[in-house]
């Protein structure tokens, strides 16, 4: 399998060519011969130009490459080891959603053949590679695991927004089925991960490791965000607290802020949900989660709180949000924070403005049911600046003080401004 992928006798094929596959397929790309399947033929389109539609990738990206993008099914069948990389959210009540990889176990089972490979690298909670997926791929196609085809797990770490740590740069979780598929597996990735790999000795294993990877992380965040609750009851900020504690050779350097994106506000609920069917209650995590889900009301109440105390007429106050992506300098809306901001500021019937370079108005109305505005305001009550996005970072008291009235308040979350703004009411966490 190996050298047949080495001498292009072969094809990968990645499936699902969003934030994760696209950067994926595109590294196998300079080496080896890829299909690039996604079921957006719009999309599809736009890769064809040269073109990233999640706004991550340049066109030199797709320079120098050998990939073919399609959202064909025959096209899909050339391909002999398989990747997969499609999202894997929550719905509304915070319960797995399966159903883009249940998809993506059909499309596997109606194109795979003896001898095949396939690699789930979506986030998922441990033994839904072997317990859900693949007996999708087992009924749809006739054939058995390892004995007809070998399958494995490598979770993804890709970090939108990161030009540091990319695909090459960090080492690479791998497993196997079997022995011989391990092995196999990490020689494919060891192609484009100059870093290496790791080989798990287990599906689960590698799954599991994934899922806590962004557990500990949001733990942590929940942490600063509950000491910034009440530090601010002492009237102290938090990231002066930080920074005096930062000064011990082993304090763990977190920060306060809202908890989104398609990974460290989801992911712990993959593993919570299968505790419970195991009928174990998270107690942790899940008090994690609930600290890091409020964090969006905490900050909007406390805006309002000024305003009411401020503004004789609340219903003609203004707020200006800067910032609407999950994090900083990404196009990326998933599971996007700044939403529930909006949201509960709207609640009181307050007129809100959401401003963002790098975002899309489009997505954002389809989303979540608001745009961006045209361009900024003057005479806000309020201004609320959630992501440190690069254009902000220069930002000094006069920008402030000319689109604010003088009661303002500006709600620095990231705590940029810190000691810089003088003229108008200044809160961070």
């Amino acid at each position: 399998m190996y050298q047949d992928l080495v001498d292009k006798k072969e094809k990968l094929a990645v499936i699902g060519l969003g934030y994760v596959g696209l950067p994926i397929a595109l590294e196998f790309a300079k080496k080896i011969s890829v299909i690039g399947f996604d079921i957006n033929a719009k999309r599809i389109e736009q890769m064809k130009q040269g073109i990233d539609p999640s706004k991550e990738l340049g066109k030199e990206a797709f320079e120098g490459t050998d990939i073919t993008f399609t959202n064909s099914l025959d096209e899909l069948k050339k391909a002999k080891f398989f990747v997969v990389a499609v999202p894997t959210p929550v719905d509304e009540h915070n319960v797995p959603d399966l159903v883009p990889i249940k998809k993506a176990s059909e499309t596997i089972g109606k194109v795979i053949k003896k001898g095949d490979y396939v690699v789930f690298e979506s986030t998922v909670y441990p033994g839904c590679t072997e317990e859900d997926c693949l007996p999708i791929i087992e009924k749809i196609s006739g054939l058995k695991n390892i004995a007809d085809f070998k399958t494995g797990y490598s979770p993804e770490r890709i970090n939108p927004g990161d030009k540091k740590h990319t695909l090459a740069t960090i080492i690479k979780v791998v497993s196997g089925c079997d022995a011989t598929s391990l092995e196999t597996i990490a020689k494919v990735y060891e192609l484009v991960v100059t870093a290496g790999v790791h080989k798990a000795s287990s599906i689960k294993v590698a799954e599991a490791a994934k899922i806590i990877e962004n557990t500990q992380r949001d733990l942590n965040i929940a942490l600063m965000n509950e000491l910034s609750i009440i530090f601010d009851k002492m009237g102290i900020n938090t990231f002066e607290v930080l920074e005096a504690a930062g000064t011990k050779w082993n304090f763990l350097k977190f920060s306060p802020g809202l908890v989104g994106g398609h990974c460290i506000g989801v992911d712990p609920y993959y593993l919570t949900y299968k505790a419970s069917e195991l009928g174990y209650t998270s107690r942790v995590i899940l008090a994690g989660r609930y600290i890091n889900d409020n964090m969006a009301n905490y900050v909007a109440r406390k805006v309002v709180r000024h305003i009411i105390s401020n503004v004789s007429d609340v219903k003609s106050s203004r707020v200006l949000v800067m910032g609407a992506t999950f994090k900083e300098n990404v196009s990326d809306i998933r599971n996007s924070k700044v939403a529930d901001v909006v949201r509960e500021l709207k609640e009181f019937f307050l007129n809100v403005d959401v401003v963002d370079p790098h975002a899309s108005s489009e997505e954002l109305e389809h989303e979540y049911g608001f745009g961006l505005a045209s361009e900024t305001g003057k005479d806000y009550d309020a201004v609320i600046v959630t992501v440190c996005h690069e254009p902000y970072a220069d930002l000094d008291d006069a920008y402030f003080a000319s689109i604010t009235k003088p009661n303002a308040i500006i709600a620095d979350l990231k705590g940029i401004y810190r000691g810089k703004l003088n003229s108008r009411n200044y809160w961070s966490f």
